[in-house]
């Protein structure tokens, strides 16, 4: 099998996975209940696993059209893959607090967070393994979180088992108990009607394009929660854009991208989910359209991280200002007409 072969999940990661099928669960076949049990992997790569022994059901190999009843327990042992394990490698990282037991570091726009397919090296992990080498030996290399390639901003790395556990309960929890706060900055098409909504629409992968995701009914539940903070008229004086603050109360993957794109306001820059938007750069005043020309990627900033101190309990919260391509895009889209509310 090629390194190739493991596009739709970390390779670097390959330890036993556990699950107990729920009994909500209960009439959906294997390879349905795995989807949901084990998201952070395709569909595809868990049917092939399934096929080839690697996961089991109560102990025993079984095929995905099996109807689980609620109660089965669920093996998971990855393959490992040839040359699998990260090696360290020195790159500058901006860290914004450190202490015995987590680092919260500002990753740049284009840095992506782990080795895969396409990018076995050069990642966030490698970095990190360079600043502190114990993380070798804490579960993904303490990482917790993750942020879109071309997503710029705040994540938190945990730097022992101990913090990892209490860090990843926190993000398990989806915010529930208010230790965790994630707050993003994102510049989108056009301006919602209203000043602030919520956004209550299941996710899954796109039925078609397997690298994208989609609002689907069946998907797992997503929540956003958004306010619009400056609205930017175009020549017509009808908005043309707006930045908009948006609160995770769950962390899908490309869930923000996703849901400004299904109301009607996709991310400035996000060639995946805004595509059919790229004709109304003509709409923006020429330095607006140089600034999103130059940004060349999703006009989002993870700009808020609280969470709860793994060791003292302490609820910390860090900020990060928009780095300097966004905040010529947002000095650009102020001088779109005049018009800048919020």
């Amino acid at each position: 099998m090629g390194r190739d072969d493991y596009s739709q999940w970390d390779a670097t990661f390959v330890a036993p996975m556990s699950a107990t099928v729920p009994p909500e669960m209960g009439g959906l076949r294997l390879d349905q209940a795995l989807a949901r049990l084990f998201h952070q992997y395709s569909r595809n790569r868990l049917q092939e696993w399934l096929r080839a022994g690697h996961i089991t059901v109560d102990g025993r190999s079984a095929p995905a059209r099996l109807q689980v009843t609620g109660g089965e327990k669920i093996s998971v042992t990855p393959p490992r893959p040839p040359d699998a394990a990260p090696r360290a490698q020195r790159m500058p990282l901006k860290i914004v607090h450190e202490d015995a037991a987590l680092i919260v570091i500002d990753k740049p726009a284009g840095l992506v967070v782990h080795p895969g397919a396409g990018q076995p090296d050069r990642t966030l992990l490698n970095a990190l393994l360079a600043h502190a080498p114990a993380l070798a030996a804490v579960p993904r290399a303490g990482i917790v979180h993750r942020l879109d390639k071309d997503t710029s901003g705040l994540m938190v790395i945990a730097k022992n088992d101990r913090a990892h556990a209490r860090l990843s309960r926190q993000f398990a929890d989806k915010g529930r108990s208010g230790a965790l706060e994630r707050g993003y900055l994102a510049f989108a098409w056009g301006a919602p009607d209203r000043p602030r909504g919520t956004i209550d629409k299941p996710i899954d992968r796109h039925p078609h394009a397997r690298e994208r995701m989609a609002v689907r009914a069946g998907g797992r539940p997503a929540v956003t929660h958004w306010e619009v903070l400056e609205r930017y008229a175009g020549a017509d004086g009808a908005p043309v854009a707006s930045l908009i603050e948006c609160r995770l109360e769950t962390g899908r993957t490309h869930q923000i991208r996703v849901h400004l794109a299904a109301i009607g306001h996709p991310l400035l820059g996000d060639d995946v989910y805004g595509a059919g938007f790229r004709t109304k750069a003509a709409l923006l005043p020429r330095p607006a359209a140089a600034a999103l020309e130059a940004l060349g990627r999703q006009a989002l900033h993870a700009y808020l991280l609280g969470i709860e101190h793994p060791v003292s309990g302490e609820h910390l919260v860090f900020r990060s200002g928009l780095p300097p391509e966004m905040d010529i895009l947002r000095r650009a889209l102020r001088g779109t007409n005049g018009d800048v509310a919020g």
